[in-house]
């Protein structure tokens, strides 16, 4: 638990912190092998963390399946735990405690921060979470270092009446208040949500305290049923071919104000569009594949004036809001979690998280 020339003082280090630990390790396009590697070392201005649940993302799912990061790396951004060690010059936490962790930080004066396009910032780029390796977030393992600007500013203390699992949703809950806000969804519009998964339903109901109508489409009966049971007003079978139907009848036949693409599908602008009124917006959520190319009525835009937008990643300055709908219940994330797996069993979690079945919705790994 050091660096060369870093000495820990035992009143700033856990006694159990092992020198080894038990981790999910990327080992190339579509290979995750549960391995022994160091406990990673700590220094100056830097926590140590036991990772007590990490949600397993969409986005670690792309990397995994397509390859489209080099190995070796460990996955995992959706942490929550315990601090175990703290570097020198860290003041603001301290052994014992709890806390979710981002692993990426803007520098919060940079261009792109002045105008909140946190995730453009150069800074925010770097990885600031890590289990060894090329730092990509490190949840999927048993601690995970925090660099000194994640531990400075990006980093979210726990009340012990929260459960790690519900903490771990304050960085996935971030991305989707960004997401919303960008999308400009108000209170007596219609919003439609593409894709009843974890993502979209907390995009769904986020759109609710909007004060928005929320459709939402999605074909599996038990994701329509979850969105109706979390009070979103109408959810529709895509396979159909009623939504647009359904759409119109709800908003005088004008079309959706606004449509959140919550699905991964090349195909799915195209539709979003088509439901989307005349000055509609459509956001896309899931459109984050660097290969991904999409073809869509440049009519839609050209002349129908509807607007294409994007969003990604997390906005810091929402941290605390995240948090907050969190820890007082008013989104009830642990309603989401179907199904949770030790780290040993990683390939089942990734499987499932992939390719999802029945009522199975959010998968926590607890390392």
């Amino acid at each position: 638990m050091s660096q060369p020339g870093i000495v820990l003082e035992p009143s700033r280090v856990a006694h159990a912190v092992p020198a080894t630990m038990r981790a999910a390790v990327y080992r190339g396009k579509g290979k995750v092998h549960v391995e022994t590697v160091p406990v990673p070392a700590i220094e100056a201005g830097e926590v140590l963390i036991r990772v007590a649940a990490c949600g397993i993302c969409g986005t670690d799912l792309k990397k995994i399946e397509y390859g489209f990061v080099a190995a070796p790396q460990i996955f995992g951004h959706e942490v929550s735990g315990t601090v175990v060690a703290v570097g020198p010059g860290v003041s603001k936490w301290k052994l014992g405690d709890r806390v979710m962790s981002f692993h990426h930080v803007p520098c919060g004066s940079c261009f792109y921060c002045d105008r909140r396009l946190f995730s453009q910032c150069p800074g925010y780029k770097k990885v600031g979470l890590t289990a060894g390796f090329d730092p990509n977030g490190g949840g999927f393992a048993q601690y995970v270092r925090a660099m000194p600007w994640v531990a400075e500013r990006g980093m979210v203390a726990v009340p012990e009446d929260i459960s790690f699992d519900e903490a771990s949703f304050i960085e996935p809950v971030n991305t989707c208040i960004k997401a919303v806000e960008k999308a400009r969804v108000a209170s007596g519009e219609t919003a439609v949500v593409m894709g009843l998964g974890p993502i979209g339903l907390l995009l769904a109901m986020l759109s609710k305290l909007e004060g928005a109508s929320v459709i939402g489409s999605d074909p599996m009966p038990e994701r329509r049923a979850k969105s109706i049971s979390l009070g979103i007003d109408h959810a529709v079978d895509p396979r159909e071919g009623r939504l647009a139907e359904e759409i119109k009848l709800r908003t005088e036949g004008r079309g959706a104000d606004v449509v959140l693409v919550a699905v991964p599908i090349p195909s799915a602008l195209k539709d979003a569009l088509s439901l989307a009124r005349p000055g509609g917006r459509v956001l896309l959520f899931a459109q984050n594949d660097p290969q991904m190319k999409i073809e869509f009525p440049a009519a839609a835009v050209g002349v129908e004036e509807k607007e294409i937008l994007g969003s990604y990643s997390a906005a810091m300055d929402r941290a605390n809001q995240a948090a907050r709908l969190i820890f007082t219940h008013e989104l009830p994330v642990k309603s989401l979690i179907t199904h949770s797996f030790s780290l040993e069993d990683m390939d089942r979690a990734l499987k499932l998280a992939a390719r999802p079945v029945g009522d199975s919705l959010k998968v926590v790994i607890h390392p």
